[in-house]
């Protein structure tokens, strides 16, 4: 096979790889819907269910069903905090029933769930609450621009690692190519979009334990070794390359940004305390049908 044709055989694979790892990033990420059906008294009931809401905007929880004489409510509170559970009904809305929750600072968190049934007898949606981050309003053009460098990084490195493979590897501009859509999408738009997003530009090491910044800086320290060291021995690139890959299966958002109800401050960030926002302003306080249990995995 020519060695032209080698090259776009290998493009192409790695453009394979770059999606399949961008769709596994997306789904698995704690900011992607919930999505399913339940039954209540044999009714069908269909959910998504929101992860991520913009800060300071009350977040829509919505089921979709023909029924009409479903009782179904909605609780929820402040995630990692001592409030109490805070409850209200769901309206009948179009083709199912819907309930807002209170929008909430940058980084704030609430854990909700779906009731159906009386106080007595009261049957939930999910095994365990949902838990949903608010976060700044992000400009469109650092979202873009933080997205299209992390993925052409990714792309870039897996043509650089399967370049390795072959007898005489051509790794000068690869090396550099990817190195520089590492900075670029993870050094200088990606602490961009966490600004905007949460208020803070570095949340990973030494500043604090968000495994997304780690990451970056995994991958930013790997490629420059191998951008000094890739004349010594491929194997450097190599390495580097499958670290990567590697790391990015991690899921997106993982030990991310969180306000602190209680102290004050990021639970991510080594930083001082901050006043702690007010507790849920609602009308109803009552605490009724069983509370759901903490879902500590957000």
């Amino acid at each position: 096979m020519k060695k032209s044709n080698v090259s776009v055989l290998l493009w192409i694979i790695a453009c394979c790889l770059t999606l399949v790892i961008a769709v596994f990033q997306r789904v698995t990420g704690p900011t992607w819907p919930v999505r399913g059906e339940a039954k209540f008294n044999n009714v069908a009931v269909e959910y998504r269910f929101l992860r991520s809401q913009t800060a300071d905007t009350p977040l829509e929880v919505r089921v979709k069903t023909r029924h009409d004489g479903l009782n179904l409510r909605l609780n929820y509170r402040r995630f990692r905090s001592n409030d109490t559970w805070h409850e209200t009904g769901m309206r009948r809305d179009g083709n199912g029933y819907v309930a807002f929750i209170p929008g909430q600072p940058p980084a704030g968190k609430i854990e909700y769930q779906v009731y159906c049934g009386n106080a007595a007898e009261s049957k939930p949606l999910l095994p365990s609450p949902i838990v949903a981050r608010f976060k700044g309003r992000v400009p469109a053009v650092w979202l873009i621009l933080h997205i299209l460098f992390m993925m052409s990084a990714i792309l870039l490195c897996a043509r650089t690692g399967l370049e390795c493979l072959r007898p005489d590897p051509r790794l000068s501009r690869l090396v550099a190519a990817t190195l520089a859509a590492v900075i670029l999408g993870g050094l200088v738009f990606g602490p961009l979009v966490q600004h905007f997003a949460f208020g803070d530009l570095w949340t990973g090491f030494p500043m604090g334990t968000d495994l997304t910044d780690n990451k970056t800086l995994v991958m930013f320290l790997f490629w420059l070794a191998a951008f000094f060291l890739y004349r010594r021995s491929r194997w450097w690139v190599f390495t580097a390359a499958v670290l990567t890959l590697a790391v990015t299966l991690i899921p997106h958002s993982v030990w991310g940004s969180e306000l602190d109800y209680e102290g004050g401050g990021m639970r991510n960030k080594f930083s001082l305390p901050v006043q702690a926002p007010p507790q849920l302003a609602i009308k109803n306080r009552r605490q009724t049908g069983p509370s759901p249990e903490k879902n500590r995995k957000a």
